[in-house]
């Protein structure tokens, strides 16, 4: 067990880890990563088998490589976006130590940075960089009681259907997870029930164009905040199957069963809210609203794109949504188990600083702490709408490489004469301004 000083020390060797090293490579700024497992090990173990990512290869990496086993209009594997993280970091020569945890870091008192408690001894660092993300933690409501004798998982540890007990499955939340969970549970013969709550809808492309270019030349992606009361609404879309738009018609034809949101539960009968007819209307108002942007956005700029008059057909309500449960006996329906596809809070139990409010939440501008010398990187809604994607992580880090840039010049000036202290008393008082 050592000390070992470092300038800068990066939490967390994920793609906001790799990006932040790169940029401060690229400026030579000396640093460490750790990373308690492997690169991007969320990527490899934290996520299902048949998980792919959201959007195009040619979009969802960083600006200085392409994936090499993957073509721009392809959607990576998991595994294939762990390696690419990788090969990345192989290419600038990261200096990432893996297998290492860090316990604690706390601020010096009485002198500049902070030391970090690890696994293989105690670190000085000028700088700290919270490079874990904001999947830190699964949230699973506490509505379900532990001995209810259901089987209960996290959307971060389901696998594969063959992982759950024999039966019907009720998966909760309506975002990429939960949809996709669902589809392939019902593909392998289960019964699903799927909860719906608010979310947004984005076509998967529109007259020749995939919706994450959409976003780009919409100037959506670059939103600095998200709309008020939307700060939480989920984006069904989904890149299995080479890429589709999430229809939840579909969905339910298929033989999944729609609900609202699972509310409560009682005596082996879950309650849903009545909200499912008008969250399905919401998406389906924010699927309409993007492709009449998309049409005005051709016309004023005179392009030559295909129609596509099919895209607003959106086919009759199925009867689930039209005669909605409002609550399930799970046990008279076969349902024995449920997958919370229910999104994450942040842990930042290690990072002892006067960086966060009274829920543990990050207080920063665009990442920037308000403890001075820590930063944050890799949080949703960052400085824009794009930041906790992989591309936009790489433009979050390169903004706070500059400000630590910046920080380390202010730290390393010395005035060319030093002052003594009978300096300002033998001074002249100059004359004021306009005097």
């Amino acid at each position: 067990m050592s000390t070992q000083d470092t300038e800068v020390l990066i939490v967390g060797a994920g793609q906001a880890g790799v990006a932040m090293s790169e940029h401060l490579t690229g400026r030579g700024v000396p640093h460490l990563v750790l990373e308690r497992h492997r690169i991007a090990e969320r990527w490899r173990t934290e996520r299902w088998d048949s998980l792919v990512a959201n959007g195009p290869a040619w979009h969802d990496r960083f600006p200085g490589m392409e994936f090499a086993d993957v073509g721009p209009d392809g959607f990576a594997t998991k595994e294939q976006v762990a390696d690419y993280l990788a090969a990345y970091a192989e290419r600038f020569d990261a200096p990432i130590r893996t297998g290492v945890e860090v316990t604690a870091v706390r601020k010096n008192e009485g002198r500049p940075g902070f030391t970090a408690e690890t696994s293989i001894g105690t670190m000085q660092a000028r700088y700290v960089v919270a490079a874990t993300g904001p999947f830190q933690k699964p949230v699973i409501p506490a509505v379900v009681p532990e001995g209810s004798g259901l089987t209960q998982m996290h959307s971060s540890s389901y696998r594969n259907p063959g992982q759950l007990s024999e039966g019907g499955v009720l998966v909760v939340g309506a975002g990429s997870s939960g949809v996709q969970i669902a589809a392939e549970l019902q593909d392998a013969g289960r019964q699903t029930y799927l909860a719906v709550g608010p979310h947004d809808r984005p076509p998967r492309s529109y007259r020749g164009r995939d919706f994450v270019w959409w976003l780009g030349v919409l100037n959506k992606w670059e939103a600095s905040a998200p709309p008020q009361g939307a700060e939480h609404v989920t984006i069904a879309v989904s890149g299995a199957r080479g890429g589709h738009t999430v229809d939840f018609r579909d969905l339910a034809h298929s033989g999944i069963t729609l609900v609202g949101r699972a509310n409560s539960f009682q005596d082996g009968v879950m309650h849903f809210g009545a909200d499912l007819v008008e969250n399905i209307a919401r998406g389906d108002a924010n699927y309409l609203a993007l492709l009449d942007e998309a049409d005005e956005y051709i016309a004023r700029n005179g392009l030559d794109m295909p129609e596509e008059p099919e895209a607003r057909h959106l086919g009759a309500s199925p009867d689930c949504v039209e005669h909605p449960l409002r609550e399930l006996d799970l046990a008279a329906a076969g349902v024995n188990s449920i997958v919370w596809a229910t999104g994450f809070s942040v842990d930042y139990g290690w990072l002892h600083a006067d960086a966060f409010d009274e829920n543990g939440k990050p207080v920063h501008q665009r990442g920037v702490s308000a403890e001075p010398g820590v930063y944050f990187l890799g949080l949703p809604w960052q400085s824009r709408r794009g930041s906790s994607f992989i591309w936009g992580v790489w433009h979050d880090a390169k903004y706070l490489a500059d400000h630590i840039a910046i920080q380390r010049d202010y730290s390393a000036y010395r005035p060319s004469v030093p002052p003594t202290a009978g300096d300002a008393a033998a001074r002249p008082v100059s004359a004021s301004v306009g005097a």
